[in-house]
């Protein structure tokens, strides 16, 4: 029987292996969720997934840009897309709309959004929701649930 819930502790000493643990968990997944405070570590969480899965360049906060795009080799050689975006900026969901978030939710590649609550009507399929927590300075608590 399949798993529902990921939950783990790490640091950053550890956060590679938790990352391994999360993808062996969500990968039949190609949206996921990922919320926490303000410096809880969704973005280095996000980029030790990328190391994870040999990313080609480095994994970087898209606050600006609002979507960034990756490439990695899946299992079978083909180029696989990563599309990491951060809705924080967002104000409504048709600024999310008029920005391609819906686009990209749809594009069929994997998608990781960070502060998914400032357009959460958005995310309707199946996804993996996750939840970073703020242990002390050095430790965090992730928690993945399957969702949809």
């Amino acid at each position: 029987m399949k798993q529902d819930a990921l939950e783990t502790i790490y640091s950053l000493d550890t956060i590679d292996n938790a990352a391994r643990e999360l993808w062996m968990f969500a990968k039949e997944h190609h949206v996921w969720t990922f919320s926490g405070d303000m410096g809880a570590g969704k973005t280095t969480l996000i980029r030790s997934l990328c190391k994870l899965l040999n990313v080609q360049g480095s994994a970087s906060s898209p606050t600006f840009s609002l979507i960034n795009e990756y490439h990695f080799r899946n299992i079978q050689g083909e180029d696989t897309i990563i599309l990491h975006m951060d809705w924080y900026r967002l104000n409504s969901i048709a600024e999310a709309i008029d920005a391609g978030m819906e686009d990209a939710l749809q594009s069929g590649s994997y998608c990781f959004i960070e502060w998914p609550e400032k357009a959460k009507d958005l995310i309707q399929d199946k996804h993996i929701s996750i939840k970073i927590s703020v242990i002390s300075a050095t430790e965090r608590s992730l928690d993945a649930r399957k969702a949809g």
